[in-house]
């Protein structure tokens, strides 16, 4: 059982984890169009990365992230269904995104970044640190 049964749209942390994931793809220089945010339990998000890891460079790369394990960077199965998880960040479930961009970049360059295995993370507070993220009524009204 996930520790939420998921978020309403409107919630803060809901607009703080799409700001989250929106504050990492911008470390990446990413444009937004290739990323996917669920709100239903458990949460989690996949990142369309913009090119490949060395030991496998025909395959595209993601950036996955869930409640439970935190980042991930996986790349697509040969198969076609679904991704091969390469390495598992670690540590935090919700890590500044200079540390998520960091842990991509080292990983494209081919250095051996995270570990193999997922490993539950402990995020008792993970709605307030997402609520963190949200924003402000004065950005809301000048994006709308």
């Amino acid at each position: 059982m996930f520790p939420n049964p998921g978020l309403d749209p409107q919630s803060k942390p809901a607009r703080g984890l799409r700001r989250y994931i929106g504050l990492v793809e911008e470390e990446l220089g990413l444009s937004g169009h290739g990323s996917f945010v669920q709100l239903d339990a458990p949460l989690s998000a996949y990142l369309a990365i913009d090119g490949h890891v060395p030991a496998f460079p025909d395959r595209d790369v993601a950036l996955l992230w869930d409640e439970r394990y935190g980042w991930s960077l996986a790349v697509e199965a040969r198969c076609g269904e679904d991704l091969l998880v390469l390495a598992y960040l670690g540590d935090q479930v919700a890590p500044a995104p200079r540390v998520v961009a960091a842990f991509v970049r080292r990983a494209l360059a081919g250095e051996a970044v995270g570990t193999p295995e997922p490993e539950a993370l402990a995020a008792p507070d993970l709605h307030d640190e997402l609520g963190a993220y949200a924003p402000v009524a004065e950005e809301l009204l000048a994006a709308g």
